[in-house]
């Protein structure tokens, strides 16, 4: 699976942390930047991640600023993305069954490597449910991008 990564300044360490994991775990990792702690502005690194993620370049993406709030708003402008600020892998698991979050966000300031690299693995290991309520909602999102992004 091909995972697009990005982070700005306060997310660069944990990133780094991720695409550790990814490739011991047998992930391809696409690093979007930044490529530093240098500071700099997270909507710059989402916005092609989250590109690359939405053609279908990469399956899912992972983008870690300090909180993780910045990053996934950032991301979510993006149509087809739906990015998910987890902090724990029950929401990990829960955006991937109901939501079929396609990109998750994580804040580097928030939670540290371990819990990060569980909320990561839970993210990447579980699949979408499938079932019809969760299917619907999903298409009630994407109207609403259909409406509101032209």
């Amino acid at each position: 699976m091909k995972i697009a990564l990005a982070s700005d300044h306060g997310g660069y360490a944990l990133k780094q942390a991720v695409k550790k994991y990814l490739t011991e775990n047998g992930y391809e990792a696409v690093d979007f930047g930044t490529t530093d702690e240098n500071s700099c502005d997270y909507p710059d690194f989402a916005l092609v991640a989250a590109e690359a993620v939405a053609k279908g370049e990469c399956e899912r993406g992972i983008f870690v600023c300090t909180t993780g709030i910045g990053i996934s708003i950032a991301a979510n402008k993006v149509k087809g993305i739906r990015c998910a600020l987890c902090t724990d892998a029950t929401c990990a698991r829960l955006t991937r069954e109901h939501n079929d979050a396609n990109v998750l966000a994580l804040g580097g300031g928030i939670v540290g490597v371990n819990l990060a690299l569980d909320i990561v693995k839970t993210f990447l290991e579980t699949e979408f449910s499938h079932l019809e309520k969760h299917q619907r909602r999903i298409d009630k999102i994407s109207a609403i991008e259909k409406k509101y992004m032209k």
